[in-house]
């Protein structure tokens, strides 16, 4: 073999090396300068073909996928990751997660990490600074967009629509210069109900919701919970709420839920359905800080587990009626005085990014109310006045169909009053009209008994000799008295004059010579006429 043969089957051997050592490589979406605790962060072994080896570290891993995708990311995920195709690996990739909070945090509007084919949702994007110059991407598959968010410059923040266009996942973030927010991955199923996880990682020691939720409004009557293909105990209709995460709460959740589209139609039939399964991940997160209050109007911030670069304090403040509307204050010292209500908060910064927001401070807040022990009272209270009321209006028409008693001794000689006797259970009225045929049915009515009583009621009317029109309207008032009789006291010589006879009344004597008048609510009684006077006198006098 002469040298030139030679020369050529070197450089062969070295091109062989070169790409069994060469074609496979390590790489990483989406391509963020830095990783932040909470990323997910998808590994993408290239260049080969057949089974897939994966190493951290050295150590072999049980996945054979071209795809490693690794979800809500810790410092446990950093080391040195290889693929091997073929008995050839890649050169190390170095994954470094940090345990920081990136610059500006990326959430959704509503709901959580899961959607409806075709649906979409808004992610607000809340900065320290200028909102201006801040752009965002979304990664679906291994194919990445840009997207341009909407700046509201007052409130410091920024707004994009998220939709997943056909993908499974998505994955979206925003970044200016070297400083970047969060990630969101959203996921999208096709069934109509929904397990509707946080869209941002669980934390440690804070509070966890899972929601079963129905596509198009529908609402959940009921939803049994599943955690890994088990029941787990739950009490509300349509949530499972974890009030302090820890790691034993890491798995896959999914919900059996009834339903109605009671919206649509009160008639709507009942259906149910599952949820697909989806992971929860519970992790440490960056550490935290705390406020305290030393004074009424002074805030202390601190943070016992910030590494050493955590050097800077900053302080936020939130209004009440505005979860996204929190401000970045000018102050970056360990103590803060407030002057202005709000919901107060801080981190610290440490270089590279931040700790954890602290606890919230409320300063100024109206006084919560439970408005529902009020309601209660009020419609108590609106029904005893309606009760009293409707007492009283009972008890006046009670009094108004009674007859009042007057004194006795007023003016008996005159006859100008007569005492008035009170209806009882057992009295019985009478219309006294005339006695003759043919004014009965003009005004004439018969007489009632009442109850068991044996007693004897007689119709005051004129004589035998008296005339047609002097008996109409004047009615005699009998008193109601065991075993008693009264008689009509009419006789020719007692005959009401043909002037005086329309509202003429007879008077009856009593034991006392005092006078009475029943007074029936029906038929109230006119004022006696002057000229009665004179046929009472005359009568005494026949007598």
């Amino acid at each position: 073999m002469d040298m030139r043969s030679l020369l050529t089957l070197t450089v062969l051997l070295a091109l062989i090396r070169e790409d069994n050592g060469q074609n496979l490589t390590v790489s990483s979406l989406p391509r963020f300068p830095d990783v932040f605790v909470g990323d997910d962060v998808t590994l993408i072994c290239k260049g080969g073909a057949g089974t897939i080896k994966w190493f951290i570290n050295g150590v072999e891993q049980s996945h054979q996928d071209s795809l490693m995708l690794l979800t809500a990311v810790t410092s446990k995920n950093s080391g040195e990751y290889e693929c091997e195709q073929g008995g050839s690996k890649s050169s190390k990739y170095k994954l470094t997660v940090l345990e920081l909070e990136p610059h500006a945090q990326l959430s959704p509007s509503i709901g959580g990490a899961v959607m409806t084919k075709g649906d979409g949702r808004n992610l607000v994007l809340q900065v320290d600074d200028d909102p201006k110059g801040w752009v965002c991407f979304v990664l679906r598959g291994e194919s990445g967009f840009k997207i341009v968010p909407t700046v509201d410059e007052k409130m410091k923040r920024a707004v994009i629509f998220a939709e997943l266009n056909e993908a499974k996942r998505a994955t979206f973030w925003c970044k200016k210069g070297t400083q970047r927010s969060n990630a969101v991955t959203l996921k999208m199923t096709e069934l109509r109900v929904m397990l509707e996880p946080p869209a941002v990682p669980a934390l440690m020691g804070e509070r966890v919701d899972l929601r079963c939720a129905v596509w198009g409004g529908g609402k959940v009557e009921n939803a049994v919970f599943y955690k890994d293909n088990k029941t787990i105990p739950n009490k509300m209709k349509d949530t499972y709420i974890i009030t302090k995460a820890t790691e034993d709460h890491t798995g896959k959740y999914s919900c059996h839920a009834t339903y109605r589209y009671s919206h649509i139609s009160a008639d709507a039939a009942r259906q149910e359905g599952d949820s697909d399964a989806q992971e929860l991940k519970v992790i440490g997160g960056p550490p935290a800080t705390t406020v305290d209050s030393v004074s009424s109007t002074r805030l202390q911030c601190s943070c016992n587990g910030c590494p050493d670069e955590c050097r800077t304090y900053r302080w936020y403040r939130t209004l009440f009626d505005d979860s996204f509307a929190r401000q970045h204050l000018s102050e970056n010292g360990q103590h803060f005085e407030m002057d202005k209500e709000g919901l107060y908060s801080c981190r610290m910064y440490c270089g590279k990014g931040f700790s954890r927001f602290s606890n919230v401070y409320r300063y100024g807040a109206p006084p919560t109310v439970n408005v529902l022990p009020i309601m209660v009272a009020a419609i108590l209270m609106f029904l005893g006045v309606l009760i009293v009321v409707l007492v009283a209006l009972k008890c006046r028409r009670r009094g108004g169909s009674s007859v009042q008693t007057t004194d006795q001794d007023k003016d008996k000689k005159t006859g100008g009053d007569y005492e008035a006797i009170k209806l009882t259970d057992q009295a019985v009225y009478h219309t006294l009209g005339e006695s003759t045929d043919k004014d009965k049915g003009e005004g004439g009515y018969e007489a009632l008994q009442k109850k068991q009583e044996e007693t004897v009621y007689h119709t005051l009317g004129p004589g035998e000799g008296q005339s047609q029109g002097e008996g109409q309207g004047g009615y005699e008032a009998l008193k109601n008295v065991k075993a008693e009789v009264y008689q009509t006291l009419s006789s020719a010589e007692s005959k009401t004059p043909a002037g005086e006879s329309e509202g003429g009344y007879e008077q009856l004597p009593q034991k006392a010579k005092d006078y009475e008048t029943v007074t029936v609510e029906d038929n109230p009684y006119e004022e006696l006429k002057a000229g009665q006077q004179d046929k009472k006198q005359t009568s005494k006098d026949k007598e």
